[in-house]
């Protein structure tokens, strides 16, 4: 039950985990759940809404890819989630709020990747996935009532990115945990599609880390429990951090700007822009959802933000592309 776990918590977790029963109120009341922790239901509420659903069919790299075997925005998240918990297990953390971390964090990603989100931001002047994540957990989601959650678990979600600093550690082991996944899951992707080979990367750097997807990820995830164990803080040693800095810059170099990649980016990128000029001047055709208490430019970005990328080409090409006379 509920209670003997709540105690488990106390007598298990490190002193610096954040324990279920000090999470912090929610906006709205809800009843106390006999069989599960706040972060608990913070978590299941997350899995059961429709945006988490949508990430399956959202692009964590490659547009439109042949083949099944590319990450999606979906399974990336899932990735994270495992490699996240493994930390907080390891440091006795508390597992659940970090689960719950990890399965949000993406919720505001646009479709096409990051460059969606870098198009909407150049359009509307500032739009950052993390904070739109925020947004979809606090007002978007369950028809414009959000999922009322914990406000570690908003915390978490909207620190996520490198450079930030969640109030807590599991937020922070979710930080960490999301490079280390995207990093080494896009190399994988990349050799798969033939951009680069695993010869090709910097030799230090793989040296050091590892020499295969599943030696970074364990030598990283390792790395960062030795430095940390027993600490209030996370952090890699400073070898292995200018290590994984510089695989970063080289992922960046060589695949995020890639040329082939490139193309099919600016691609994506005029088709978000022709259809936020279209939703602009014609939202009568937004879904009434997006337009309830807020103004019309915020509107269009959130209805664009939460297509997935197939219903962002369907809709496209319903709008611009001729169709057959009947």
């Amino acid at each position: 039950m509920k209670e003997d776990y709540l105690k488990f918590e106390k007598l298990f977790l490190s002193e610096y985990a954040k324990k279920s029963d000090e999470a912090g109120e929610r906006e709205r009341y809800m009843e106390v759940c006999p069989l599960r922790t706040e972060f608990q239901r913070d978590r299941d509420r997350i899995i059961h809404c429709k945006s988490f659903r949508r990430l399956k069919h959202k692009t964590q790299v490659f547009l439109s890819p042949e083949g099944d075997h590319y990450r999606t925005r979906l399974t990336h998240t899932l990735e994270v989630s495992q490699i996240a918990r493994t930390v907080a297990r390891s440091l006795r953390l508390n597992e659940d709020l970090t689960e719950a971390i990890s399965l949000g964090h993406d919720l505001g990603h646009t479709p096409f990747g990051h460059s969606g989100e870098k198009t909407l931001n150049a359009i509307t002047g500032r739009f950052f996935h993390n904070e739109q994540s925020l947004r979809v957990v606090e007002i978007l989601e369950n028809d414009g009532k959000g999922l009322n959650l914990t406000p570690e678990v908003k915390d978490g979600i909207l620190n996520h990115r490198q450079g930030m600093v969640p109030a807590t550690l599991e937020g922070l082991a979710v930080n960490y945990s999301d490079r280390i996944a995207y990093i080494n899951h896009d190399i994988d992707d990349a050799v798969h599609a033939g951009l680069i080979t695993e010869a090709m990367l910097p030799k230090d750097c793989v040296e050091l880390l590892g020499k295969s997807k599943g030696e970074r990820i364990n030598n990283l995830i390792f790395n960062l429990i030795e430095n940390s164990d027993g600490k209030n803080l996370l952090k890699m040693s400073a070898e292995y951090e200018e290590a994984f800095r510089r695989l970063r810059k080289y992922m960046f170099d060589n695949v995020y700007d890639n040329e082939v990649v490139r193309q099919y980016v600016d691609k994506a990128d005029r088709m978000i822009k022709l259809l936020y000029d279209y939703y602009y001047g014609n939202e009568s055709e937004i879904p009434i959802r997006y337009l309830q208490n807020t103004d019309k430019k915020t509107a269009v970005c959130d209805y664009i933000a939460a297509m997935t990328d197939r219903y962002a080409v369907s809709k496209f090409e319903e709008i611009f592309v001729p169709g057959s006379w009947r």
